[in-house]
């Protein structure tokens, strides 16, 4: 009987690539004397990039050999209604992480509304393969730990670039094991069945996720003089928009559904 991967083992197994990387290749920081270049130094704040310059090259090769191709033929097999449909299992399966972290941001409406999709689309939306809750008032938002601990004052680190998980840093990469942790599946029983179910919801995840971000990933690194400095801008401004749209919500008011029409 095979067991479910622990989420010890698999931190372990991140920071021994992170020692890897760290001790392969680090970026000499420039001299005092060039004060301006020593400026833009810290302010990309990336000081193993050529181990990670590394890893964005073995991240392109997976892609190219696995990814792409799997890519391709999901989006040429499964038409767009039912890749819609997967998506919304997907992301409600995720509930649970999305609500903890709403708590944890002290945010009880958004976590009012991630409670009540998961209800609702988990039972009127059949297990979550139709978005019934966003008609009915509850739009969908995500989150993560990652953005919590940032809410939290937690500066993000360096940059990292990641085998497989692609670009990070120390905040997201810890809160991207905390997000292992809080989920459900991770501590709900053990066994093979427990194991296969994990896998399977991992690769549909990954092949949702990519098939919906690769191609603007690949238009906009279609034209880039250096593709791994603009991904890696792309990655820091997508991570910071998705700060600031949890910090700025303060949703406060009724669902548009429950407001009641003024008299005439």
């Amino acid at each position: 009987m095979r067991a479910t991967p622990s989420f010890r083992s698999l931190t372990a197994s991140l920071g021994a690539i992170l020692l890897a990387a760290a001790v392969s290749g680090c970026a000499t920081p420039p001299p005092a004397s060039d004060p301006e270049a020593l400026a833009d130094f810290k302010q990309t704040n990336d000081p193993i990039e050529p181990a990670n310059r590394v890893m964005y090259a073995v991240n392109n090769g997976i892609d190219a050999v696995l990814f792409r191709p799997l890519i391709a033929g999901y989006r040429a097999v499964v038409p767009d209604p039912l890749r819609e449909r997967v998506h919304s299992v997907v992301t409600n399966l995720g509930s649970p992480v999305v609500l903890a972290n709403d708590m944890m941001q002290a945010k009880p409406r958004r976590a009012g509304d991630t409670l009540m999709r998961f209800a609702i689309n988990s039972t009127f939306g059949v297990a979550g393969i139709f978005d019934v809750a966003t008609g009915w008032g509850y739009p969908e938002h995500s989150s993560d730990f990652g953005v919590t601990l940032a809410l939290w004052g937690v500066d993000e680190g360096p940059f990292l670039f990641l085998p497989v998980l692609g670009p990070s840093n120390p905040r997201d990469l810890a809160g991207y094991g905390a997000g292992i942790a809080l989920d459900p599946l991770t501590w709900m029983g053990k066994g093979s069945t427990v194991t296969d179910l994990g896998y399977a919801r991992l690769g549909v995840t990954v092949l949702d996720a990519k098939s919906r971000v690769q191609p603007d990933i690949d238009k906009a690194l279609a034209s880039a003089l250096d593709p791994y400095a603009t991904y890696r801008s792309l990655y820091r401004q997508y991570r910071q928009s998705a700060i600031d749209s949890t910090r700025n919500d303060t949703r406060a008011t009724p669902p548009a559904w429950r407001v009641a029409t003024p008299a005439p």
